[in-house]
């Protein structure tokens, strides 16, 4: 009985494996890194969040050159004023240092939650792109970047590109 069963798995196998060869399967990859430094989009971004964040940025700015300029007067006028001075002074200062800092942590954060923003929308366009590159030409599967090998006819990230690019 078990030659029997032995002999039926390895037919039902050897059949599964010759329709799935006569089958033409269309297999294509994309390079996700590639498309987030070339699409339209990635510059696009880059240069909203540059407008949107560069009122704060020349804010950071005018402090950092404030604190400069007064520990510059503080050591320059350090012989000339009083110790009690020079320690209102250098309080003064400490304290825009801590606002600036408060200042640049809230940037940094404003920033990576929009850039976040920005990210996960150029993945949705790039998603769709992808997808509608690959129902028009027929891809049975698509596969991102992450492939240990794929052949250079498997590519198709310049057509996404290019599907990125019509917006």
């Amino acid at each position: 009985m078990r030659p029997t069963l032995k002999s039926l798995v390895l037919a039902s196998f050897m059949a599964f494996t010759l329709s799935a060869q006569s089958a033409e399967l269309k297999v294509g990859y994309v390079q996700v890194d590639k498309i987030l430094q070339e699409a339209p989009q990635t510059a696009e971004s880059s240069k909203k969040l540059e407008r949107e964040f560069s009122p704060k940025s020349q804010e950071l700015d005018r402090m950092a050159k404030q604190i400069k300029d007064l520990e510059s007067a503080i050591d320059k006028d350090g012989l000339t004023i009083t110790e009690v001075e020079r320690r209102n002074k250098e309080r003064d200062v400490q304290n825009i240092k801590v606002e600036f800092q408060r200042k640049q942590r809230e940037l940094r954060e404003d920033i990576n939650v929009r850039k976040n923003e920005e990210l996960g929308s150029l993945q949705d366009r790039i998603n769709k792109a992808v997808q509608s590159v690959a129902k028009a030409e027929n891809y049975d599967l698509v596969m991102y970047s992450g492939v240990a090998y794929a052949a250079d006819k498997l590519d198709i990230t310049e057509k996404v590109l290019k599907q990125l690019g019509k917006k």
